[in-house]
């Protein structure tokens, strides 16, 4: 069956195969986007938390915190492979496969994280080989979201795409919840040195669970009949995906990744933002514990407004959505670096759920939908996960960027890093209101286009 303009009718095709389960489809995207994003967003904290002493010691604090900034945006440079590689497999062989492949991968490498040797272990040889697991959790993200929005998009109803779709993005925040709820403790309750010692290794130790999981979670979904149906004509596996994306759609390629870009708005929250209140550089003062708190509300927040925007994004569009987030976001993160700087931790928290948690949102809920209502389903999982990490690659580097425009000791830093990131959403909205819009057309109209 397939839905029509809000109506079930039978298929010509093959899609006999299969029935379209969007709330099946949905909570396995939760699922699979909570585990697999655990394992990234713990690797996001401790590097702004506990990387800079325990594998970049030195006696200069920005160098230190530029270096492990840096091994977070490593994780990025790996994804564009990931997406292209991944992307292809889930466009030619299934959405599920890749799904599959790549939570069972990204355990194994946040599982070896919390095995390695120190700095002050075995010297340069630690962040080397901290820098090339970063790589493997890269390539194994690239094809998370691509392909579970892609499955989610497939099997939903045209009316509610944005609704169901939302859950694999609302999936990634509770990972990153997981991830800060398991360091709130540890930080919380062992003493500095027990924490930086061996503590922090046991979330990381955790992720052994995620390679079961994720082999038996993601098994159970099913294809969605859509694609079955079009995977028996043996022309849509002739050309290879990222050939034929940059051969037919590169402009709609190009915006998807300056759209991506207003994800410097997380990138100036919760990664500099943490770095600019706990590391003494600055001189904030703030505590790792506190700021593990604030992270935590911000994704509390975003976990509770992501299903709101996602229906809302049914009702009014989804460019609307995305341009307002990204532009209000970018232009209140001043107020919250500022709140930052005053060292009042309840204006922070106000301040971070309002950015981070309520109008960032806006955007993040949104994307991932649009983005895969702009490809069409023989290079879906492709466009979709090559524009999303080529530019989260770009994006990556931002709080190194950041860093280095405003190091400690200087002046005026919200207002340095606060206009920087509403330039940059200004631009992704430009980028947005020139792409199609998708309010009204089902799969079937986006796909004549």
């Amino acid at each position: 069956m397939t839905v029509m303009h809000g109506r079930d009718v039978p298929s010509t095709q093959g899609e006999a195969t299969g029935q379209k389960d969007p709330k099946k489809a949905a909570m396995s995207g939760w699922i699979g986007s909570a585990l697999e994003y655990y394992d990234f967003a713990l690797y996001s904290l401790a590097a702004t938390l506990l990387f800079p002493t325990i594998f970049f010691p030195t006696e200069n604090p920005t160098v230190g915190i530029i270096a492990s900034l840096a091994t977070y945006a490593v994780g990025y440079v790996s994804r564009p492979l990931g997406a292209v590689i991944l992307g292809a497999y889930g466009d030619r062989h299934g959405r599920k496969k890749v799904l599959v492949f790549a939570m069972l991968l990204m355990g194994f490498a946040t599982f070896a994280v919390g095995l390695l040797p120190t700095y002050g272990q075995v010297g340069l040889l630690a962040p080397v080989l901290l820098v090339i697991l970063r790589l493997v959790q890269g390539f194994a993200v690239a094809g998370e979201l691509g392909g579970a929005s892609a499955m989610i998009v497939e099997h939903s109803p045209d009316a509610k795409r944005g609704f169901f779709a939302s859950f694999s993005l609302q999936g990634t925040q509770v990972g990153s919840i997981l991830a800060t709820a398991v360091l709130i403790p540890l930080a919380a309750f062992l003493p500095d040195e027990q924490f930086h010692s061996w503590g922090w290794r046991l979330p990381f130790l955790l992720s052994a669970v995620v390679i079961v999981a994720g082999y038996v979670i993601r098994r159970r979904v099913e294809e969605p009949p859509a694609y079955l149906a079009q995977s028996e004509d043996a022309g849509a596996k002739r050309r290879f995906p990222l050939v034929d994306l940059l051969r037919t759609h590169p402009w709609v390629l190009l915006r998807c990744i300056i759209m991506t870009f207003t994800n410097v708005i997380g990138m100036a929250t919760l990664i500099f933002g943490v770095s600019f209140a706990t590391q003494k550089g600055y001189g904030i003062g703030f505590s790792s514990s506190e700021f593990l708190w604030v992270t935590m509300a911000a994704n509390v927040a975003a976990v509770l407004t992501i299903p709101l925007f996602g229906a809302l994004s049914d009702k009014i569009g989804r460019r609307a959505l995305m341009v307002a987030g990204g532009i209000t976001g970018g232009l209140l993160t001043v107020g919250y670096l500022w709140a930052i700087e005053q060292r009042s931790l309840p204006l922070v928290f106000v301040c971070v759920v309002i950015v981070q948690g309520i109008l960032f949102q806006m955007w993040n809920a949104t994307f991932a939908t649009f983005f895969q209502e702009q490809f069409p389903m023989r290079m879906r999982v492709t466009g979709f996960a090559v524009s999303q990490n080529i530019g989260l690659m770009i994006a990556s580097f931002f709080p190194s960027l950041f860093t280095a425009i405003a190091p400690p000791g200087s002046a005026n830093i919200p207002m340095v890093i606060g206009l920087t990131t509403l330039g940059i959403c200004v631009v992704s909205a430009v980028a947005t209101l020139l792409s199609s819009d998708t309010k009204g057309k089902t799969l079937e109209d986006l796909e004549a286009r």
